[in-house]
């Protein structure tokens, strides 16, 4: 498990700039949870070759993401050492949007999007969260450019972020309305108020609380295609903040 300790921060409101870095801070729904973008973070041929020398990718295992996805251990040294001065670089970025001293990385992984839309399960129709620990956070680098991430809020319960104590108030009625959603979610519906968002171009770094209800943004004309080099491309990594 690699650990840092963060950097003095710099803002994350954009009156600074890191190189040709870009940041800004936005706060979205009435849970006002803070998303960091770092506009130029990384050039991404460089991870797009690494992801390509890895591929293919397996189908994801354990989760709800509705792809392939390839976990980067401490083996595959190359794309490991890439991760780690990735996570040197976005440390201030961590520390000035979250207020975090220090974080651990608990899982690095390319992803891809590749699930048609009929082939989704009930769960993979909705908005979701990846973990109810208020220092979880997911860091997801665009390695192409994509319309990029959407944050919700789920209309029958008002959740915007999952908790411990939320969890089978938001779990109960996701299960009821998933049942009745088709394909991928796509801005707001019935069931889910689309809150904010953030595009996905590519070399942009996005970083939110994992226990926000979020999605990828897949069009109707998405590419569902598994090569690197040409399909929905992202770095995935989770990391969990110390204060």
């Amino acid at each position: 498990m690699l650990a840092l300790p963060l950097s003095p921060a710099l803002s994350p409101e954009g009156e600074r700039e890191k190189g040709v870095m870009k940041p800004a801070r936005t706060y979205v729904g009435t849970s006002n949870s803070p998303v960091v973008t770092i506009d130029g973070f990384a050039d991404p041929a460089p991870w797009i070759g690494l992801a390509a020398e890895m591929a293919p990718f397996p189908p994801s295992a354990g989760t709800y993401y509705p792809g392939l996805r390839r976990v980067i251990a401490p083996g595959d040294v190359a794309a490991w050492q890439s991760v780690a001065q990735l996570l040197e670089d976005a440390a201030p970025f961590i520390g000035g949007g979250f207020d975090f001293e220090g974080f651990e990385l608990l899982e690095a992984s390319f992803s891809m999007v590749t699930s048609q839309p009929a082939a989704l399960d009930p769960a993979q129709r909705a908005p979701h969260f990846d973990s109810t620990d208020p220092a979880y956070l997911a860091l997801l680098l665009y390695l192409a450019e994509t319309p990029g991430t959407a944050f919700y809020r789920q209309r029958a319960t008002g959740i915007e972020t999952v908790s411990a104590e939320n969890l089978p108030v938001f779990v109960a009625a996701a299960k009821r309305e998933s049942a009745a959603m088709r394909g991928y979610i796509a801005g707001s519906d019935a069931h889910f108020e689309q809150i904010g968002a953030v595009a996905g171009h590519a070399g942009r770094l996005a970083i939110y609380q994992g226990r926000l209800l979020h999605s990828g943004i897949i069009p109707a004309t998405h590419d569902f295609s598994s090569d690197p080099r040409s399909g929905r491309l992202t770095l995935n990594l989770f990391v969990r903040g110390k204060r």
